[in-house]
């Protein structure tokens, strides 16, 4: 498979970007930075950026696939509804823990300017939902979740679940709610689940 050119480069501008807001943070890196470090010319990161507002939204995005192609994986293991969910939300506090460490100073990035990581989210929180969705879906449709709208539902879950993503990047949150794992999912569950 050829992949063009343009897409080449432009990676590698991302990749290189990650790696300096990593290293030193957003602020301190500038477009030239970027450029030198991937072994171009200034104005060839033009080409694809008109600021370094456009590669930290392009970083976050990169990072947020990384997050979504991990709960794809999810959604095809063939188990209940109630696991798959379960093994989709501590999969995706893992995988968001482990990206947002992965990226040294562009943590604290992640939480200063959080109205910019979540303008970039959005299209990553649509996918999200109909993930969400569709687990809920699943589960209405075997009969052990009760029928209630799918979609608020999902979008429900998904705002809670961001919530949580703070506090689990403390390690005693994340093993305290690991270590409690079966009773998060009941509180999770009792909402859904059909009482007999």
């Amino acid at each position: 498979m050829n992949i063009p050119k343009s897409v080449i480069t432009r990676t590698l501008f991302i990749n290189v970007a990650r790696e300096l807001f990593a290293q030193k943070g957003k602020d301190n890196v500038t477009m030239n930075d970027i450029a030198v470090l991937a072994g171009k010319v200034r104005r060839t990161i033009y080409d694809y950026f008109n600021n370094k507002d456009e590669v930290y939204t392009a970083v976050i995005e990169n990072e947020m696939n990384i997050i979504i192609k991990k709960l794809e994986e999810i959604m095809a293991i063939n188990v209940d509804p109630h696991k798959k969910l379960e093994i989709y939300i501590f999969t995706r506090f893992e995988t968001i823990k482990e990206v947002v460490f992965r990226n040294g100073s562009l943590k604290a990035d992640f939480f200063k300017d959080i109205q910019e990581v979540e303008k970039a989210r959005r299209p990553i929180d649509m996918k999200e939902i109909k993930m969400l969705r569709q687990i809920i879906d699943e589960g209405i449709a075997d009969g052990s979740f009760k029928g209630l709208s799918s979609q608020w539902t999902a979008m429900f879950m998904l705002y809670a679940l961001k919530g949580m993503e703070a506090p689990y990047m403390n390690s005693n949150v994340a093993t305290y709610a690991n270590d409690r794992r079966q009773m998060i999912m009941d509180v999770v569950l009792n909402g859904l689940l059909k009482k007999d």
